[in-house]
C-alpha cells in the first residue's frame, strides 16, 4: 500500500487545492487523536488519506474504506499533500511521474456506481470472483469475445496486473471492479448471468462468516444465472470443499456436478505449484434450472428531517444496533470543524457496508458516497436514521 513515513506531521488550510488536488476538509478520531482522516479530490474521485502519528513513527497512507480505482491517484495525492505541507520523508514507497502507459488508456476498471446506475445487459456476462493473477480470466475474456466478463477481485496488485494485460491485449469484453462480491451480487439483474467463476477463494478456515460460497451468496446466484447457467467453485482446500458441499446440498431443489482432479483450459500458477505437491482439487457445479423474478429494489437513502445530538452522537464508539437480519456498528466517531463524522459497518451479517458518516447541523450524508442500493442496505439505512432522530 502506498505510504509516507514522515518525521513531523504538518497540517494546512481547508479547503485548498494544490497540483490539481482538493484538501478538503480533517477529521480527528475522537478517542485517538493521533489518528487523523484527510478528504481529498482528485480527477473526481473523493478519499481519506489517513494519518497514524506514533512515538518515533508517523505514517500517511491511503485510507481501505475509501480508496479509490485509481491508485495513481493515491500517488498523487501523497505527493502532493507532501509538498504542499512540506514534509520531510523518511522512507517511501509512493511513485512520482505519470501513470504507467497501459493503465493511462485502460478503461476497464470501473466503480460500482457504474453497474448500480446501468447494468450492461448487451451480451451475456460472465462473473469471475477473486481472480487472483487474471490467467483464467484473461484466458476466458481472449476466447468468447461475444460474453463480457468481469473480474471482481480486492488485492490491488492482481488488478493492476490484469488491467496491463487487458490494454496490451486489447480485450474490449473485459470489465475488473474493486468490490465486495457479495454486495455485488445483489445489484446484478436477474438472469442474465451465465457462468459465475469463484476459483481458490481464500479458506478462511478461523473466520467462516468470511467466505464467499454462503446460502445468501448461492440464493443470489440462483437468482442472477439464466436457466442452465452455472456457478463453479474450485478449491483446494478439503474443508472448504467440505463446508460448501453441505451448504449446497441443504437447498431443498439442488443440480451438482462433482469433479476432484478435474483438468481444465487453463490453470492458476497455484494450482500448477499444488498439482506439483500432488494436493487434491475440488470442483462443485452448481446449475441452475429455474427462472426468477425480476429484481425490483425500493427506497432510497434519505435521512429524516430533525436536530440531532453531537454528544449524543460521541457516544456511539463502539456500540452496536441489532435487528431481524443486521447490525449496525459505530466503529470510530471523529470530530470535523463543524461536525461529527462516524465511521460504520452495516447491512447483513455475512456482507455488511462499510463507510462513513457527517452530520452537521441540519444536515447527515453518506461519505465519499451513498451505499449499494441493496435490500440489506436499505433496511440498516432505515435504522441507522431511527438511532440517529431517537
Amino acid at each position: 500500500m502506498p505510504h509516507l513515513h514522515i518525521k513531523e506531521f504538518k497540517e494546512i488550510e481547508y479547503p485548498s487545492t494544490h497540483n490539481g488536488v482538493a484538501f478538503n476538509f480533517i477529521a480527528v478520531n475522537e478517542n485517538n487523536p493521533h489518528e487523523k482522516l484527510i478528504s481529498v479530490s482528485v480527477e473526481s474521485e473523493d478519499f481519506f488519506l489517513l494519518l497514524k502519528q506514533e512515538e518515533n513513527r508517523n505514517l500517511l497512507k491511503t485510507d481501505k474504506l475509501t480508496r479509490p480505482a485509481s491508485i495513481s491517484n493515491v500517488h498523487k495525492a501523497l505527493n502532493t499533500y507532501a509538498q504542499k505541507a512540506n514534509l520531510e520523508i523518511i522512507t517511501s514507497n509512493v511513485l512520482s511521474g505519470t501513470k504507467n502507459e497501459h493503465l493511462e488508456k485502460v478503461t476497464a476498471l470501473k466503480k460500482i456506481e457504474y453497474f448500480a446506475k446501468n447494468f450492461p445487459t448487451e451480451k451475456e456476462v460472465r462473473i469471475e470472483i477473486g481472480f487472483g493473477s487474471g490467467r483464467h480470466l484473461l484466458h476466458q475474456a481472449a476466447n468468447n469475445k461475444e460474453t463480457l466478463f468481469i473480474g471482481v477481485e480486492i488485492h490491488r496488485p492482481s488488478i493492476e496486473q490484469v488491467l496491463k494485460q487487458v490494454a496490451i491485449q486489447e480485450l474490449d469484453n473485459l470489465f475488473v471492479l474493486d468490490y465486495d462480491a457479495r454486495l455485488f451480487m445483489e445489484l446484478i439483474p436477474s438472469n442474465i448471468v451465465g457462468k459465475i467463476y469463484v476459483h481458490f477463494p481464500v479458506p478462511w478456515d478461523k473466520k467462516p462468516h468470511r467466505r464467499v460460497i454462503s446460502t445468501s451468496f448461492i440464493e443470489e446466484s440462483c437468482r442472477v444465472l439464466k436457466v442452465g447457467g452455472q456457478l463453479e467453485l474450485r478449491t483446494d482446500s478439503e474443508n472448504y470443499y467440505a463446508y460448501s458441499y453441505e451448504t449446497f446440498i441443504a437447498f431443498n431443489k439442488s443440480v451438482l456436478h462433482i469433479n476432484k482432479n478435474k483438468d481444465i483450459a487453463v490453470v492458476s500458477k497455484y494450482e500448477d505449484r499444488w498439482r506439483k505437491m500432488e494436493k487434491n482439487i475440488y470442483d462443485i457445479t452448481m446449475i441452475n434450472e429455474e427462472h426468477s423474478q425480476e429484481l425490483c429494489i425500493e427506497g432510497d437513502f434519505e435521512f429524516s428531517k430533525g436536530k440531532i445530538s453531537f454528544s449524543e452522537l460521541l457516544k456511539l464508539h463502539k456500540t452496536t444496533h441489532r435487528f431481524e437480519g443486521g447490525f449496525i456498528h459505530f466503529e470510530r466517531v471523529y470530530r470535523l470543524e463543524d461536525g461529527i463524522m462516524l465511521r460504520l459497518s452495516m447491512g447483513s451479517f455475512d456482507r455488511p457496508e462499510h463507510l462513513y458518516l457527517i452530520v452537521k447541523e441540519g444536515s447527515v450524508s453518506y461519505y465519499p458516497e451513498l451505499p449499494l442500493k441493496s435490500r440489506s442496505n436499505l433496511k440498516a439505512h432505515h435504522e441507522l436514521d431511527g438511532v440517529l432522530h431517537g
